[in-house]
């Protein structure tokens, strides 16, 4: 069974920073692309960040490019969102995703090809 946990959520101040973990049980972590994604109260679903299976490549939507940074360690199976320079605007509640493919699609933003999706983590950034 397939299990993927978010943790590192918090309340934080405008300009603070946090960082953000998933990890994964139950599948060869290190074949499968991985994503970050956060949907605010009253908005769609957001596409944060992609990262190929190896890490070697990560994309990221504009609005985060130069403060969040993704990474991974196949070895303990685990996602990493380090997100600096917190807005407002970044409030929302953050998931990961898991790609079935090792490298993350042209449309990685839309989650429609992501296999399993975790719970979730709870950001809320102050002014």
């Amino acid at each position: 069974q397939v299990q993927v946990v978010e943790s590192g959520g918090d309340l934080v101040q405008a300009g603070g920073s946090l960082r953000l973990s998933c990890t994964v049980s139950g599948l060869k972590f290190g074949r499968h692309a991985m994503c970050w994604f956060r949907q605010a109260p009253g908005k769609e679903r957001e596409g944060v960040s992609c990262i190929t299976a190896t890490g070697v490549w990560v994309e990221y939507t504009d609005s985060v490019k130069g403060r969040f940074t993704s990474s991974r360690d196949n070895a303990d199976k685990t996602l990493y969102l380090q997100m600096n320079s917190l807005k407002p605007e970044d409030t929302a509640m953050y998931y990961c995703g898991v790609h079935y493919v090792n490298n993350c699609p042209g449309d990685w933003s839309t989650g429609h090809e992501i296999t399993y999706w975790g719970q979730g983590t709870r950001v809320t950034v102050s002014s």
